[in-house]
């Protein structure tokens, strides 16, 4: 089997898997909305096309195709961050392939190359062709235009690599995050490099540079191709290096110290489930990640609330995000790290219970962190007091409650500490993203309509009187989960061990 035959062979095994997974035939009825909010995404693109053509037609000092590549390095920064929320690297789809008879390279060489060939490189289409169309090709030509989007195009390519690089590197440490803020940090570097320095100029620099892709300059182009080949080289000797480390790992957790946790045995089964749920965080190296990050995100989004006055116009929403982040990156898995070993809960009836709980109890505490974190706004008069404790009983009352439906629907099992041979969490769990949506969607709509009807105390009255209502009945809403979770055991069972990977 020649090269080109493997790519061809992988290509269709990844097809299948993507077919064969277990969180594409989850919920159906929230798949469609998933397309429904990629629809919204599409017309946004055009929508932002439209406005970037009314404004390059306007314009008489730039000319339509300077503008695009302009605003390129906005694109792309936004681009990158949005691949961490679909696109794998390759080291993350190896797994079964890393045992069989094939040069040590190829199989990492073909998952490049797919990534290359990826359908979602050309998202940014959606706002480019309508662009192109409605002020580069009747003002500069077809031969700028088509430029203009080839250059894009390479530059996504690049950018795709970038990303792999850097997702390698930070699911190795946290620390790496340094890089692509270094990196981010230089790329904006006409914005302030010298005095007189601003975003304009930093516009205009590449302005100056994309209009010599778009008019086919031969030293951009090669450029170009340069930064992509020693992008892949890089990529390729890197996703080799961390996939063959990991499975050859050997070290072993050296504990110095076990902590007893004592305080949680006035709890009894339920503190020790409490136990169990810090030194998961403590000692699993993907759920220690997760905390990190959500703890970080509450920390900086409460800064920049606090101290910014870009917020200020949507307070309330923030305020919402900031609260219900814990729960839309940890809870809204809730029993996918329990799937690796799911059989020893099963052991004894309703361990479950308990343990989902001690998961209620442990978030519901961490609610304070960032309602102590966002004080200063109540100090300096952003926000009431009242609101901050009223968004905090309502998320800890009925935004839970919605999270933690999720632990009778989640039936794929997320690795405990392996990062680069096991998906992880990267298979697309359409009911999650709905309830996300759900979570953020709802207490903007209630409180805009309350606001209307009966005034802001009265809607925060109501929102706590809600809050209040689901945390005093937590305890059957909890069993009432546990029930219909056993009524569905044997189908989570098979799909918890199917998806094991670690």
């Amino acid at each position: 089997m020649n090269k080109f035959q493997l790519f061809k062979t992988l290509r269709t095994h990844n097809s299948l898997a993507d077919k064969r997974n277990p969180a594409v035939t989850q919920n159906k009825v929230a798949k469609v909305f998933l397309w429904i909010g990629a629809a919204f995404i599409l017309l946004y693109l055009i929508g932002f096309a439209i406005m970037f053509a009314l404004i390059a037609n306007e314009s008489h000092s730039t000319t339509a195709s300077e503008l695009i590549f302009g605003i390129a390095p906005f694109i792309l920064a936004l681009d990158f961050f949005f691949r961490f929320i679909a696109q794998q690297t390759p080291s993350q789809q190896i797994k079964p392939y890393i045992l069989l008879p094939i040069s040590r390279y190829t199989c990492i060489d073909c998952f490049i190359a797919n990534s290359l060939l990826s359908v979602g490189n050309l998202t940014w289409f959606a706002m480019l062709i309508p662009y192109s169309i409605m002020s580069i090709v009747f003002s500069e030509g077809i031969g700028v235009t088509l430029g203009c989007l080839a250059g894009f195009y390479v530059l996504i390519l690049i950018n795709s690599q970038w990303y792999m690089l850097a997702r390698s590197l930070i699911n190795r440490h946290i620390a790496w995050w340094v890089l692509p803020l270094i990196v981010y940090a230089l790329i904006f570097l006409p914005a302030y490099a010298w005095e007189g320095a601003d975003m304009a100029k930093c516009c205009q620099f590449y302005a100056d540079g994309g209009y010599l892709l778009a008019t086919w300059k031969p030293l951009p182009w090669l450029f170009l191709f340069a930064v992509l080949a020693i992008l892949i080289y890089i990529n390729r000797r890197l996703q080799y290096r961390f996939v063959y480390a990991e499975l050859s790992r050997t070290e072993t957790t050296k504990l110095h110290h076990v902590s007893q946790f004592k305080m949680f045995d006035r709890f009894e089964e339920t503190g020790e489930y409490l136990k169990l749920e810090v030194k998961s965080i403590m000692r699993n190296k993907n759920i220690k990640k997760g905390f990190i990050f959500a703890t970080v995100a509450v920390a900086l989004l409460s800064f920049a609330i606090s101290f910014s006055d870009i917020y200020n116009n949507m307070v309330v929403f923030w305020c919402i995000y900031n609260f219900a982040i814990y729960g839309a990156m940890i809870l809204v898995k809730v029993m996918c790290h329990e799937g690796n070993y799911i059989e020893c809960l099963m052991v004894r009836q309703e361990n479950i219970v308990s343990l989902l709980r001690a998961k209620y109890y442990f978030y519901t505490a961490l609610l304070l962190l960032p309602l102590l974190l966002m004080l200063p706004m109540v100090v300096t008069g952003k926000c009431s007091l009242m609101m901050l404790l009223a968004v905090m009983v309502f998320t800890a009352g009925f935004l839970y409650f919605l999270f933690f439906q999720m632990a009778v629907y989640n039936k794929q099992t997320i690795p405990l500490n392996s990062k680069f041979v096991g998906k992880g969490s990267m298979e697309t769990n359409y009911l999650q993203l709905l309830v996300e949506i759900l979570v953020f969607a709802v207490p903007l709509i209630l409180i805009s309509v309350l606001k209307l009807v009966i005034g802001e105390t009265p809607t925060y009255l109501v929102l706590m009187a809600i809050g209040f209502a689901f945390i005093a009945t937590h305890k059957l809403w909890i069993r009432n989960i546990y029930r219909r979770m056993m009524k569905r055991k044997y189908e989570n069972l098979e799909g918890f061990r199917s998806t094991i990977s670690n």
